[in-house]
C-alpha cells in the first residue's frame, strides 16, 4: 500500500508541472519580429526597395503591424532617417516597402534596419517593439578602377521640372580642384561627403529640351574635361481637357479628351527607357469599375444591360511623379449623338421642286428622331427645314427651286428626347429641269444724228430669274411702224447691250431671252423720231441716308408707267446705266443707297410711259447721295497789279467733277501787318499767326480783286472752294509783291525802249545794207556815166579866167576824145560806133569840144582829162582848135545836153549823107603829160590813137549849138 500511495503525489506533481506549463506558455505574449530583411536598388529612380517577412504568425491570420524603419547613411550611427510603415500582416506573405534617395545611391553606402510593433485591438498587449533587425548594408558605389580618377552620378536621371536634385562625383584629387557647370553655368552648391565625395544641389530644374540638360566637371588648373552626364527632365503632367462621353445608339459610350502634351523625355538610347508613358484609365463610381484606356485622346465603355442611366466618370492621367484626374456626370439619354442618315434619294425633281427621302439607324430604345433638310445653292442656304419627326425613315419636299439650276440637298437628324448633337451631314447633289425665262427688263437712251436716231437698248433678267449665263442667246426685233417693215437682231448671252440706228420714223423694239427651255416673253417699247431730249430744267437733289428721293408731276392721266434712269455724270450712260421701273399711280420714288457712291455726281431723269409705250422725258436731276469736300483747289493766277491792287482769276476752273456742289469760294489773304479790313473774316492760326479769309457766295465769279494793299509789300494767299460738307484741300500760300507807285506807267515805258529800240536799230541796219547792196548791184551792172560837170578842171577854169570864160584851152587839160567822122559818100551817112574795155575812173576835167581834125578829116568830140594822156588813133585824130576870144559862151553852155545833142544830130541827117557821120566815143585813159604849176599841160596834146571805150553814151555829130544858148547844158545819159 506504500508504493501506490508514493506514486499518486509523483502523478499529481506531473499533471501540476505539465498544467503549469499550458498555463505559462498561455501567458506568455505573441512574438512576431520581422526576418529575411533583402533589397533591391533601382537607379534610374534612385530608389532601393526593401522585403521582409513577419516570423511567429500561425496559419492564415491577419494582423496589421506597424514597422519602424531607419537608415543611416556612411557608416551605421550616422542616421539621416527614420519612418513609420503601417499595414496589414498576412501569414506567409512578405511585406514590401522602397525609400526614394536624394542623394544619389552611387555616392555613398547606406545601413537599413527595421523593428516591428503589433498595431491590431485584438492584441492589444502585443504593442511593445520588437527588437531591432541587424544592420543591412546597401552599397552601390564601388571603387574606382586603377585608371579612373573621377566619376559623376546619377548616371541617366530622371526628374521633374521644377524639382530639386543633388548630384556627386567621386574623385582621386581633393574637390576644391574640380569645377561642374550645367549648360554653360557654374554650380556653386557644393559639399564635401567625404574626402572624395563632393555633392552638389540643383535647385528648380527647368525642361529645356526634350533629350535632356548637360551637366559636366573640369579641371580647374587645366580647364580638362573630366565627366558629364544628362539630366532628362519630364514635363509636369496637365489636368485632362474637353473630357466628354456620348452615345450614338445607347449601347456604346465613347469618351474622348484633348491630346495632353508628352512629359516624358527622349532617351538618346532607344533601347533604354527612361520614363514610361503617360496611362489613362476610366473608372465609374456607381458600378465602381475601372478600364484601363489603350489611347491617348478616347476610350469605350459599354452600357449595362440594366438600363443605368446615370453615369459619374473619372478620367485618371499619370505618370511615374504625379496623377491628374477630371471628373463627368450625365444621363445617358441625355448624350445621344445619332449616327448619319443613310440610303438617302432624290425623287421627282422638276424646275421648281423635288422630294428626298432617307432612312436612319434603330437606337436600343424606342425613340423618336428628329431631322433637318437644308437646300443649298452655291454654298448658300436656300432652304432650310426642322422639325421633321420619323421613326425608322423619313422624306421632305423643296419646294421654290429655280428652273435649270444646281443644288444640294442635305439632311442630319438628333435625338427627339432630348437635343444633344446633330448627326453628321449626308446629301446629294441634283439640278432642276430648264424652263423659259420671264421677259427682261428692257430701256432704251436716244441720240439724235444726221438722217436719223441712235438708240442704245439696255435690258436685265429679273431678279427671280436663273443667271443670265444660262440664257443661249437674245433676239431684238426692230419694227418700222410708219413702214410695216422689221428687222430680227441676235445678240450673244454674254451681251446686256446693243446699239441701233434708225431713221426718222417710229419704231417697236422687243427684247426676248432664250434658254435651253424655250423662249421668254417679249419685252417691248416704241421709239419715235423724238430723240427724248426735251428743253426740261435740271434741278439739284441731295441724297440721305435712306437714299435720294425723287418726286414728279404727271405728264397726262393715261399713263402706262414711269421709268427713272440714273448714270455717273463723269462716266456717262453707257457705262453703268441703271433704272428702276414704277406703276402708273406712282409719283415719287426713293432710290436706295445700295446703288451710288459718295462723292459722285449722279445725273437722273424720269420717263412718263403711255399706253402706246412711248417715252416722254417729264423731269431731269442732278445730285449726291453723299457730298464730299472738294477734291482740289481751283488754278489762281495774278492779273492787273498795281500798288494798291491786284487781281484773283480761276476762270478755267470746272466744277462739274468735284465732290459736292460747289457753294462758292474761300479766299485767304496774309498781309503784312496781320490786319484785316472790315470785308475780311480774321482767323487765327495755331502758330499764333492769323490770316483774313474772304467768303464768296456765288460759285459763278472767278475773279476776285485784293483791294487796299500797301506798296512794296508782300501778301500770301490761295483759293479753295467749299460744299455744304466743308472747303477744300488746305492749299499752299502764294506770295506776291506789290509794285511802287506809278510802276505801271514806268513799265509800260521801259516795255516800249525795249522794244522800239531794238526794232529801230534792225530796220537802219537793213536800210544801210539794202543800200549798198543796190549800189554794189549798179557799180556791177549799171555803172555812171562820167559827168563833165564833176570835173575839177572847171574849178581851175574859174580860178585863172574870168566869168565871161566860154571855153577851155586845149593847153589847159588833156582831152578824152570823142571822134565825129565825117564821111560823104553819095547821099548815105554811116553812124559809126567804136568800143572800148570798160574802164570805170572819174572824169576830173571839163571836155572841150572840136569840130573837125586839124587834118581836114573827120570831125572828132574831144573831151579833155587832166588826169589821163588820151592815145586817139590815126585814123581818129583830135586837134584843139582854140575858141576865138569874141566868142563868149556859159560855163554850162561848153557842151549840150545829151537831147538836144541828139536832136541836132537827128536835124543834121537831113544834110548830111547817110553815112557821112560817125560817133566814137574814147575813152578816157591816157598818157600822162607835163604840166604847169596847177597841173595843166604845158605843151601841146599830141593825139597818137583813139582808145576804145565801151558805149556809154552816144553823142551824135553834127553842127553844135550855139555856144551862147544859156538855157541848154551837156548831161551824160546811160542807156
Amino acid at each position: 500500500m506504500a508504493a501506490p500511495a508514493r506514486r499518486q503525489p509523483t502523478f499529481l506533481l506531473v499533471l501540476l508541472s505539465l498544467g503549469m506549463g499550458q498555463l505559462k506558455g498561455l501567458s506568455e505574449p505573441l512574438s512576431v519580429n520581422p526576418d529575411s530583411l533583402e533589397f533591391a536598388i533601382n537607379l534610374t529612380y534612385q530608389r532601393f526597395s526593401l522585403l521582409w517577412s513577419v516570423r511567429g504568425l500561425l496559419d492564415h491570420q491577419e494582423i496589421q503591424m506597424n514597422f519602424q524603419i531607419q537608415i543611416s547613411r556612411i557608416n551605421e550611427s550616422n542616421v539621416i532617417w527614420t519612418g513609420n510603415y503601417i499595414t496589414t500582416v498576412k501569414s506567409k506573405e512578405s511585406v514590401h516597402w522602397s525609400w526614394e534617395s536624394e542623394l544619389p545611391l552611387e555616392c555613398a553606402t547606406h545601413f537599413v534596419r527595421i523593428r516591428s510593433q503589433v498595431d491590431d485591438a485584438q492584441f492589444p498587449e502585443l504593442r511593445s517593439w520588437s527588437k531591432w533587425t541587424s544592420w543591412k548594408e546597401i552599397r552601390v558605389l564601388k571603387p574606382l578602377s586603377p585608371g579612373q580618377t573621377f566619376s559623376l552620378f546619377p548616371k541617366d536621371n530622371l526628374v521633374e521640372a521644377g524639382s530639386n536634385m543633388t548630384v556627386c562625383y567621386v574623385s582621386r584629387s581633393h574637390g576644391s580642384e574640380i569645377a561642374c557647370f550645367l549648360e554653360t553655368e557654374e554650380i556653386h552648391e557644393e559639399e564635401a561627403l567625404t574626402p572624395h565625395v563632393t555633392v552638389f544641389t540643383l535647385r528648380n530644374v527647368s525642361f529645356l529640351r526634350p533629350t535632356g540638360t548637360n551637366m559636366h566637371c573640369r579641371q580647374k588648373s587645366t580647364n580638362e574635361l573630366k565627366g558629364g552626364l544628362v539630366i532628362y527632365v519630364s514635363k509636369i503632367l496637365e489636368d485632362p481637357k474637353n473630357f466628354s462621353c456620348e452615345t450614338q445608339d445607347l449601347k456604346t459610350l465613347n469618351c474622348t479628351w484633348d491630346p495632353v502634351a508628352v512629359t516624358a523625355p527622349v532617351n538618346l538610347h532607344p533601347s533604354k527607357r527612361v520614363q514610361p508613358p503617360e496611362s489613362y484609365a476610366l473608372y465609374e463610381s456607381f458600378s465602381q469599375e475601372t478600364r484601363v484606356c489603350e489611347h491617348n485622346t478616347w476610350c469605350t465603355w459599354q452600357v449595362a444591360e440594366d438600363s443605368q442611366d446615370e453615369y459619374n466618370f473619372t478620367l485618371r492621367l499619370q505618370n511615374i511623379f504625379r496623377e491628374r484626374s477630371v471628373n463627368l456626370a450625365f444621363n445617358l439619354t441625355h448624350r445621344v449623338h445619332p449616327r448619319p442618315p443613310f440610303n438617302f434619294f432624290l425623287e421627282s425633281v422638276n424646275s421648281t421642286n423635288a422630294r428626298v427621302s432617307w432612312k436612319v439607324y434603330p437606337l436600343r430604345k424606342p425613340s423618336t428622331l428628329l431631322c433637318r433638310v437644308e437646300c443649298l445653292q452655291d454654298e448658300h442656304v436656300m432652304e432650310q427645314q426642322v422639325n421633321v419627326s420619323i421613326g425608322m425613315q423619313g422624306e421632305y419636299l423643296l419646294s421654290g427651286l429655280e428652273p435649270d439650276t444646281q443644288y444640294l440637298a442635305r439632311v442630319c437628324c438628333a435625338y427627339g428626347n432630348h437635343l444633344w448633337k446633330w448627326s453628321d451631314w449626308v446629301g446629294q447633289r441634283f439640278t432642276t429641269l430648264d424652263v423659259a425665262p420671264s421677259a427682261p427688263d428692257m430701256w432704251r437712251t436716244v441720240d439724235p444724228v444726221p438722217g436719223g436716231y441712235n438708240v442704245t437698248l439696255y435690258w436685265k433678267l429679273l431678279p427671280k430669274d436663273h443667271p443670265r449665263r444660262k440664257v443661249l442667246f437674245y433676239n431684238i426685233t426692230v419694227e418700222n411702224l410708219d413702214e410695216s417693215t422689221s428687222t430680227l437682231l441676235s445678240v450673244p448671252a454674254t451681251h446686256s447691250d446693243t446699239a441701233v440706228a434708225l431713221s426718222h420714223s417710229t419704231y417697236r423694239i422687243s427684247v426676248t431671252a432664250t434658254s435651253r427651255g424655250g423662249t421668254s416673253p417679249a419685252s417691248a417699247l416704241v421709239v419715235s423720231g423724238d430723240s427724248g431730249d426735251e428743253k426740261v430744267e435740271e434741278e439739284r437733289v441731295v441724297g440721305t441716308a435712306e437714299g435720294i428721293l425723287l418726286s414728279w408731276k404727271p405728264r397726262s392721266g393715261d399713263a402706262e408707267g414711269y421709268v427713272v434712269e440714273w448714270y455717273e455724270q463723269a462716266l456717262g450712260p453707257l457705262h453703268g446705266l441703271q433704272w428702276k421701273k414704277l406703276g402708273p399711280k406712282t409719283t415719287h420714288t426713293v432710290i436706295s443707297p445700295d446703288a451710288f457712291r459718295p462723292g459722285i455726281r449722279y445725273n437722273f431723269r424720269i420717263y412718263e410711259l403711255s399706253t402706246k409705250l412711248m417715252a416722254f422725258l417729264l423731269e431731269k436731276k442732278t445730285g449726291y447721295y453723299q457730298e464730299l469736300v472738294p477734291l482740289v483747289n481751283p488754278q489762281v493766277t495774278v492779273e492787273k497789279m498795281n500798288a494798291h491792287s491786284f487781281t484773283l482769276s480761276w476762270k478755267d476752273y470746272s466744277t462739274e467733277s468735284q465732290h459736292g456742289f460747289i457753294r462758292g469760294y474761300y479766299v485767304y489773304l496774309k498781309p503784312k501787318m496781320q490786319h484785316c479790313t472790315q470785308e475780311y473774316k480774321k482767323v487765327a492760326l495755331t502758330d499764333n499767326s492769323s490770316y483774313c479769309k474772304y467768303k464768296i457766295n456765288d460759285p459763278e465769279q472767278k475773279t476776285f480783286v485784293v483791294k487796299h494793299l500797301q506798296p512794296q509789300s508782300v501778301y500770301e494767299f490761295f483759293v479753295t472752294p467749299f460744299t455744304s460738307v466743308g472747303e477744300g484741300p488746305n492749299g499752299t500760300f502764294m506770295a506776291i509783291t506789290t509794285t511802287e507807285q506809278y510802276s505801271k506807267e514806268l513799265l509800260r515805258d521801259q516795255m516800249l525802249l525795249r522794244v522800239l529800240l531794238p526794232m529801230g536799230f534792225c530796220a537802219a541796219l537793213l536800210v544801210v545794207i539794202f543800200y549798198m547792196k543796190i549800189q554794189w548791184m549798179k557799180q556791177r551792172c549799171y555803172p555812171d556815166i562820167p559827168d563833165p560837170y564833176k570835173s575839177s578842171i572847171l574849178s581851175l577854169i574859174k580860178s585863172k579866167q574870168s566869168s565871161n570864160l566860154t571855153l577851155l584851152s586845149p593847153q589847159d587839160c588833156t582831152p578824152d576824145a570823142i571822134e565825129v567822122v565825117h564821111k560823104l559818100e553819095g547821099s548815105k551817112t554811116q553812124l559809126t560806133q567804136k568800143s572800148v574795155p570798160k574802164t570805170e575812173l572819174p572824169l576830173s576835167a571839163s571836155p572841150q569840144l572840136a569840130d573837125q581834125s586839124p587834118s581836114g578829116g573827120r570831125a572828132c568830140i574831144c573831151f579833155e582829162n587832166l588826169t589821163y594822156n588820151q592815145q586817139v588813133p590815126e585814123p581818129c585824130s583830135c586837134g584843139h582848135s582854140p575858141v576865138p576870144p569874141t566868142t563868149q559862151a556859159h560855163p554850162l553852155g561848153l557842151f549840150s545836153s545829151l537831147e538836144n545833142i541828139w536832136k541836132d544830130y537827128m536835124t543834121s541827117l537831113g544834110e548830111v549823107p547817110a553815112g557821112e557821120t560817125g560817133v566814137n566815143y574814147v575813152s578816157q585813159l591816157t598818157s600822162p603829160v607835163s604840166g604847169g604849176k596847177d597841173g595843166l599841160p604845158i605843151d601841146p596834146l599830141v593825139v597818137e590813137q583813139c582808145s576804145e571805150y565801151k558805149i556809154q553814151m552816144v553823142v551824135p555829130l553834127g553842127a553844135p549849138s550855139s555856144p551862147h544858148t544859156e538855157d541848154r547844158s551837156l548831161s551824160s545819159s546811160a542807156p
